[in-house]
């Protein structure tokens, strides 16, 4: 069983549409019981990095999260601004997110150098794989995938960064660290490769 983490600040019904095509037992929690007894989470999300800490904690589920994730080393994947809350800390809010990831969530901040771009990154990008996993598994070089965010990961330690993608500049798009997971793009809207990638999760994760 999969739980999609209900904050309140995710695409639920679709990430659960997914699931459901490829066959999978999920279902949306919002309490600690089921979140205590599944498999595998996936914290979707989108918004603000702030109020989704402030949902999760007012929703009783920062403590079981990382008795979970951390404790028990239960696969979790983070999508897009669930992702984010993996880090130390957000420029967003100036929050404290969950610190699973010794990261920070940055805004983008171009210059002369990088050029001007278009905030927030709304679109379609590839991805550019540091290194193998089985979370690419069928999943080809520099792919495609759908991005819509202001803010992005930048990792203290590098080899948590799976891919990263060039908007402007580099920033990590995929990321792990032993049984937690993350990307920046919405899988669940990514067609194909999108599916493929949920499915990696859950096989191989």
């Amino acid at each position: 069983m999969i739980a999609i983490i209900d904050y309140g600040m995710g695409n639920l019904r679709s990430v659960l549409h997914k699931l459901g095509r490829l066959g999978i037992d999920a279902e949306v929690a919002s309490s600690q019981e089921v979140i205590e007894n599944v498999d595998k989470i996936i914290l979707p999300g989108v918004g603000s990095f702030a109020r989704g800490m402030v949902n999760l904690e007012e929703a009783g589920l920062v403590g079981v999260l990382n008795d979970r994730i951390i404790d028990g080393k239960t696969p979790v994947l983070g999508i897009c601004l669930g992702m984010q809350l993996f880090s130390k800390h957000s420029e967003e809010g100036n929050a404290e997110g969950f610190g699973w990831v010794d990261a920070q969530t940055r805004r983008f901040n171009f210059n002369e150098k990088s050029g001007n771009f278009r905030i927030p990154h709304v679109g379609w990008n590839s991805i550019e794989v540091k290194r193998e996993d089985p979370l690419f598994t069928n999943i080809g070089e520099n792919e495609r995938f759908y991005f819509t965010h202001s803010y992005h990961l930048d990792c203290a330690n590098k080899n948590d960064v799976l891919a990263t993608t060039h908007y402007g500049y580099d920033f990590p798009s995929v990321i792990r660290k032993e049984n937690i997971v993350g990307v920046q793009f919405h899988p669940e809207k990514s067609h194909k490769l999108g599916i493929q990638l949920i499915k990696n999760f859950v096989d191989y994760i």
